[in-house]
């Protein structure tokens, strides 16, 4: 595989993969090239690895690093988000290991979550700073075409796939202690975990498609008959289930170029409160590839009035 970093010719990608533990590229890919990138936001997690799927160009970011490296509060989201973003990627599955909170979703199975409930105190949960602000609606914090698409490609597997369900994003690095599950519990959560925010906020601010492939591995530590969750137990499920995840990746692929233009990719339209035409150059640099499109319209309307 080659290693190289991004120039004007690197090679752009339509969709990106985010990857947990264990999920790295797929059987059937070619052309794989290693983009090392830095943003104005820092390094993403790795390496990003670009690779040609049935002639698509996609893009794969291990999200705590090859070798599982990086806690998920230490991640760096905004440097993931806006790598692939710069890449050219418009839509962007997220694939990660979670705990079931409910009786009828069991290890082993799917979900496809359609809500989120944060938790999270300690990560960076917004591009816009120092001086730009912004207020992106977050109502629906999933792209539901994307979803669909997850959905229709995991129709034939053997394991069972949920959707829609509520996934609670904590801190973490320890897991819940069994008073906090049985609080969450009481929320009527359906998943618990602790990547996808603020990763989901940040796709919708870059104006990304975004959805959830969740494989779950246990339980938490609020069933009464089962054991309370661990890394072993974790480890053991997802050896299980991330082949099948790649299967249902590979048809999302397929799937996913038929997709229109989405309400995603707009998410900026209203959002910006900052006049962009008030902006240093400085910042204009610092935004430049989120901001692209509304840059370029307030550059255009300046020159004409």
């Amino acid at each position: 595989m080659n290693t190289k970093r991004p120039s004007p010719r690197t090679p752009r990608a339509h969709i990106g993969i985010i990857g947990g533990s264990g999920l790295y590229p797929m059987d059937g890919f070619t052309n794989l090239k290693e983009v090392r990138m830095t943003t104005p936001f820092g390094k993403p997690s790795d390496a990003i690895i670009l690779g040609t799927f049935h002639g698509m160009r996609v893009a794969f970011v291990a999200r705590h690093g090859r070798g599982h490296r990086t806690l998920p509060s230490a991640i760096n989201y905004r440097a993931n988000i806006h790598a692939l973003k710069a890449l050219g990627v418009t839509q962007v599955f997220s694939v990660s290991a979670v705990g079931s909170m409910k009786e009828t979703i069991r290890p082993g199975d799917f979900v496809l979550p359609d809500q989120f409930i944060d938790r999270t105190t300690q990560r960076d949960n917004t591009f816009f700073d120092q001086g730009l602000v912004a207020h992106v609606a977050f109502a629906d914090p999933l792209c539901g075409a994307l979803s669909t698409v997850l959905e229709k490609a995991s129709q034939g597997v053997s394991v069972k796939v949920h959707r829609p369900g509520t996934y609670l994003c904590i801190e973490g690095p320890q897991f819940s202690s069994r008073a906090e599950s049985f609080l969450y519990r009481q929320w009527g959560v359906d998943v618990i975990g602790m990547t996808n925010i603020p990763e989901a906020k940040l796709a919708r601010e870059a104006e990304l498609c975004y959805a959830t492939l969740a494989l779950v591995t246990d339980y938490d530590c609020w069933h009464e008959t089962e054991e309370a969750v661990s890394v072993g137990a974790i480890l053991s499920i997802m050896h299980q289930n991330v082949e099948t995840a790649k299967i249902v990746l590979r048809h999302a692929l397929e799937l996913a170029k038929d997709l229109g233009p989405c309400s995603c990719q707009t998410a900026l339209e209203h959002a910006v409160i900052t006049p962009l035409d008030r902006m240093s150059p400085t910042l204009r640099k610092r935004y430049q590839v989120l901001l692209r499109r509304h840059l370029s319209t307030t550059l255009h309307s300046k020159k004409r009035s």
